[in-house]
């Protein structure tokens, strides 16, 4: 239940109330108040790091995984050695994102217009692919690299790129994150691209 005014009486009890304040003094060191400076805190742990050995720890640890990185790409998931071989054609007509310009600077292809590569450029080599990490398929590749010569391009799915290089003394390439073998459908390897008119000509084929 309200009971009148008594709002009113405690308003008016606290507003009477006297207000006690006392200069009690410093109670331990003050200090002044102001932002650190970033830089300096940085160069700082960088020079601790330094004198630690823990600077040139890591920047060994990020060498070693950058060289790990190039030397041994991670696989690409979902692609498998060729069990039923097969051959298939792909369209590889696309969707402009954007306009496609000449060194001049003039439109050839607006953004938006279905445009067919194979009908402004030729494959001038084929593509295989092949998993670098299957001695099978490194030994295939060998053998069709010698008897195609420059006429294919080399291209892992998995393996060591650069020691194929190292080896065969040629590019060797890799399809990084499986762009290419996604776009083209291919689910098996080895697999041979080829042009065939205006498609793309893929065979998965056992070695």
């Amino acid at each position: 239940m309200r009971i009148p005014g008594l709002s009113l009486l405690l308003s008016i009890a606290a507003s009477s109330l006297p207000v006690l304040a006392a200069d009690i003094g410093t109670v331990g060191p003050t200090y002044e108040i102001a932002e650190p400076d970033l830089i300096e805190v940085i160069k700082s742990r960088l020079d601790r790091m330094a004198r630690t050995g823990e600077l040139a720890r890591k920047q060994s640890e990020h060498r070693d995984r950058v060289i790990q990185g190039i030397e041994s790409p991670k696989s690409i998931t979902g692609i498998r050695p060729t069990q039923t071989p097969r051959a298939f054609h792909v369209n590889p007509a696309m969707v402009l994102a954007r306009d496609i310009r000449d060194n001049s600077g003039q439109l050839l292809f607006a953004k938006g217009t279905q445009v067919n590569p194979l009908e402004v450029v030729s494959l001038s080599k084929r593509l295989l692919f092949f998993d670098g990490g299957d001695a099978r398929q490194v030994a295939f590749a060998k053998q069709v690299l010698g008897s195609a010569g420059a006429g294919t391009k080399p291209i892992l799915v998995g393996g060591q790129p650069l020691k194929l290089m190292r080896s065969w003394k040629r590019p060797v390439y890799f399809d990084q994150g499986g762009t290419l073998v996604k776009r083209l459908g291919i689910q098996q390897v080895p697999a041979i691209v080829s042009q065939d008119g205006k498609r793309l000509r893929i065979d998965e084929v056992r070695p």
